[in-house]
């Protein structure tokens, strides 16, 4: 049934005859108004009045069954009003057999057409019904009919006399379907419906060229069995053939797999970075040589056993908790595959982060000691008395005692400062007070590496000069010589008090880049997940001052802590609980503990939880501190052991 124009008629429409061989749905399409434009009703039969049938059968009117939908405007046409012209439709019926149960006829009546003098002629007008068994419109596409669509474009082929709804279903995890075009279009242009678990409907309107972007989401927490399955509508004129070319879009693919991950993504990287972490801190335990975060990251990521471990057993204890929630489990085969493709994504994001943040040390350190060895071969010239005199200018200010405090503690001022910033102002400028701690230690460390390695190099050299010389007298002063720089770099590259020491100065400032530089990651993702709250609070700074919330106050001060007190790595050889069940609870322990709470709530999607096990971390190794000054102070056993600390 076909209406093209406001014709005043009354089209009647057999159901028990239209709705034979399995076609007993009904689907309407239409751009006119209800009721003022279009009414339908049900009939039980045909030629008599509503007055003249019986109370139990009576007309039932379903115009209110029919469901708005926005309309796109309609295309351009030569000449208005003409049968080329596509209406959009505005309205869309769907009728069941149950629906239809007891009546036979089905009416459309179609109100005429308003004719106003000096006024243009209305739009054109459009209806279009079909009787058609939903079976017949059902299309599967397979994932591999959709993958091979993003190396070449795959055509939809419609004949003629095709079901008016045909039903798309499909299970990829992500998709981004395009049509890149329809031809031979009819009555009205294509519509639309796509529905997916994560944003609902979606629906549009003159379908010609179109990029339909659908989520079905069984890679999260709490998706649901089915949840993968996308099912996408499309209302096309019956009385056309029709020929659609779709393709995937990877680029939109990519990008909305970021959109709907993304939160999942942050956890996962403060995971990996609290994973980096517990494999410092244990190496420091085993008196190992401390690895960078770019190792650490990478050992993270070896299969089996480490990446087993760190990357799945969080998956399964997901898991776990569902069933102790008595929730229902997402599609297993799915969630864990995408979970992990996200870990993986997070890890590549955090060895990114850390090599051009190690990069820029390396290249600011290896400048400032270039320009610093240049600037001792001139002390001897010009600069010499301008050197002296900015010396014993400053000497004056340096001696002050409020000078000489600051200069003694640089950690109890920078907790000082930014836990007052992080308290009265906003955590993130106290947060920032502590990256700018961490990149100065980072930087002076790698400058004294460098330092000491120029050193070391320039009197292995004038060593090595002093063997070539061929006669004797020379070669026993070398050797005398030999002890005497061996004993000299001993003496200034060595911080060790110990006779056992095989640790170059070098090595330790080495180690302690390579430490505070993992604080210094973990702690500036953190500062941008402040980011947000920072923006809005610098537009409301004209509009009166208020002190931040207690939760976000008593967060920024446990990171604060947990930077401050975690600052050095001999402070982790003090982080130690006593024996449970025979084992002692060290800094390593607590980092992998925190790194599965990250994981965790990644696939919760509530990345911000991660400031708990950071404020954790820091007031524990707090109450640690207190605990171990005191047992210091008594002359009691000392809480916790110190190993390694001559090395520093």
């Amino acid at each position: 049934m076909t209406v093209l124009a406001m014709d005043g008629r009354r089209r009647w429409l057999d159901i028990h005859k239209l709705g034979s061989d399995g076609k007993g749905h009904f689907m309407f399409v239409t751009n006119l108004a209800p009721c003022s434009g279009i009414r339908l009703h049900l009939w039980p039969d045909k030629g008599k009045s509503a007055s003249e049938m019986a109370a139990s059968k009576r007309v039932l009117e379903v115009t209110a069954k029919l469901v708005q939908i926005p309309s796109g405007p309609a295309p351009r046409q030569i000449e208005p009003g003409s049968q080329t012209e596509q209406a959009p439709p505005s309205a869309v019926l769907w009728l069941s057999p149950e629906d239809m149960h007891g009546f036979r006829f089905l009416t459309v009546s179609v109100a005429p057409r308003p004719t106003i003098s000096g006024r243009p002629p209305p739009a054109a007008s459009m209806a279009v019904g079909q009787f058609f068994n939903p079976d017949d419109g059902k299309r599967d596409l397979s994932a591999q009919f959709m993958l091979l669509s993003t190396h070449s474009q795959k055509e939809l082929l419609l004949k003629e006399d095709h079901p008016l709804a045909l039903n798309l279903s499909f299970t990829k995890r992500l998709e981004t379907w395009k049509t890149v075009g329809f031809v031979n279009c009819g009555v009205f242009p294509p519509i639309v419906l796509a529905w997916d678990h994560t944003a609902g409907l979606h629906i549009l309107p003159n379908l010609f060229s179109e990029t339909i972007m659908v989520d079905s989401s069984p890679a999260l927490w709490s998706s649901t069995q089915g949840s993968e399955k996308t099912t996408i509508m499309l209302l096309v004129d019956p009385h056309c053939s029709y020929k659609a070319r779709i393709a995937v879009s990877e680029t939109s693919a990519a990008s909305r797999f970021l959109l709907l991950y993304s939160s999942q993504i942050v956890g996962f990287s403060f995971a990996a970075i609290f994973f980096a972490l517990m494999r410092q801190a244990h190496a420091w335990d085993l008196d190992l040589p401390m690895p960078s975060m770019l190792v650490a990251v990478e050992s993270n990521l070896r299969i089996p056993w480490p990446f087993l471990l760190l990357g799945f057993v969080p998956i399964l204890f997901s898991l776990f908790i569902s069933l102790l929630k008595s929730q229902p489990l997402p599609p297993l085969a799915s969630f864990a595959f995408v979970s992990t493709i996200c870990y993986v994504f997070a890890n590549g994001s955090v060895i990114l982060l850390v090599l051009v943040s190690q990069l820029v040390f390396y290249g600011v350190a290896i400048i400032h000691v270039f320009i610093k060895s240049r600037w001792q071969e001139c002390e001897g010239n010009i600069c010499l008395t301008f050197l002296h005199w900015f010396i014993n200018l400053s000497s004056g200010f340096f001696s002050l005692r409020v000078v000489r405090v600051l200069r003694v503690n640089p950690l109890l001022v920078t907790a000082l400062a930014a836990i007052t910033l992080g308290c009265i102002v906003h955590p993130a400028l106290g947060l920032f007070i502590l990256i700018l701690s961490h990149a100065l230690c980072c930087h002076n460390a790698l400058c004294s590496f460098f330092t000491a390695s120029f050193r070391s190099n320039a009197r292995m050299k004038e060593l090595l000069d002093f063997k070539d010389v061929g006669n004797e007298r020379s070669q026993q002063f070398a050797s005398k010589h030999d002890a005497g720089l061996n004993q000299n770099i001993q003496l200034e590259e060595n911080s060790s008090s110990s006779p056992d020491s095989s640790r170059s100065f070098g090595d330790t400032q080495l180690e302690t880049f390579h430490h505070r530089h993992g604080l210094l990651i973990l702690h500036l993702l953190a500062t941008l997940m402040f980011v947000p709250s920072f923006v809005a609070w610098l537009q409301r700074i004209g509009m009166g001052h208020s002190l931040p919330w207690f939760l976000d106050s008593a967060l920024c001060i446990g990171v604060i802590l947990h930077g401050i007190l975690n600052s050095k790595p001999e402070f982790i050889s003090m982080f130690s609980f006593p024996e449970i069940c025979g084992k002692e609870v060290r800094l390593d322990f607590i980092y992998l503990l925190a790194g599965y709470y990250s994981y965790v709530a990644g696939l919760g999607l509530v990345p911000y939880r991660v400031f708990y096990a950071m404020a954790a971390i820091g007031f524990i190794s707090c109450a640690l501190r207190i605990l171990y000054r005191r047992s210091r102070e008594k002359g009691e056993p000392r809480f916790g052991r110190k190993k390694r600390s001559h090395r520093h």
